[in-house]
């Protein structure tokens, strides 16, 4: 088949404690009004393209690594694998292909959230969202690429292999399948039966 690409945020890993509670801190330094439900609708992009909902441009880039000093102290103590994920990446590995986590978020960032779940990836490539992920998913010629989001579904298509929607984020099943995936899960649980059955 080929390897097989995750996203990171809420497929593999539920950050979202952690990803609300660094901006909570950020909005605390810096003395801004950040609404929580408004992130949390965004899951997946890039900080940056968060930032930019909050802060002017001179601010942005202080606003950043604000935020990412929370998460970086936040994230062992609150990341969780999600449900299936290491049984997720066990099958791909069974079946003898390569597990590539491909993620919007910093490298600062996917560390701690690694060794905090104990998962482990063949291969990361990091800060990388929508049309980014694409060129990734081509480049290492993957089979299928695992997301919550409608542009990891949309990536998948651009990149013209198979989209696997876990409606594990912000976003539910119609919503994913409206973005064009293949194959629809409501949670990684039942990813492994459903690569045996394509592997």
């Amino acid at each position: 088949m080929g390897p097989v690409g995750f996203d990171l945020d809420m497929t593999l890993i539920d950050s979202r404690p952690a990803i609300l509670a660094a901006f909570a801190g950020l909005a605390r330094d810096t003395a801004t009004a950040i609404d929580p439900a408004a992130v949390d609708s965004r899951l997946g992009i890039k900080l940056e393209d968060e930032l930019v909902f909050w802060y002017p441009p001179d601010q942005r880039a202080e606003a950043a690594v604000t935020y990412r000093r929370h998460y970086v102290r936040l994230a062992e103590q609150m990341t969780t694998a999600m449900p299936g994920a290491h049984e997720a990446l066990a099958a791909v590995r069974a079946a003898g292909e390569r597990v590539v986590i491909i993620t919007a978020k910093h490298p600062i960032s996917v560390e701690p959230s690694l060794r905090a779940t104990g998962l482990r990836a063949d291969e990361v490539f990091t800060f990388v969202h929508g049309p980014e992920k694409a060129v990734v998913l081509s480049r290492i010629n993957a089979a299928a690429y695992v997301g919550d989001t409608p542009p990891d579904m949309a990536a998948a298509i651009a990149a013209g292999i198979t989209a696997v929607g876990v409606a594990t984020g912000s976003f539910n099943r119609d919503e994913l399948a409206r973005a064009g995936a293949d194959m629809l899960l409501d949670s990684l649980e039942g990813f492994p039966a459903w690569y045996r059955s394509v592997a």
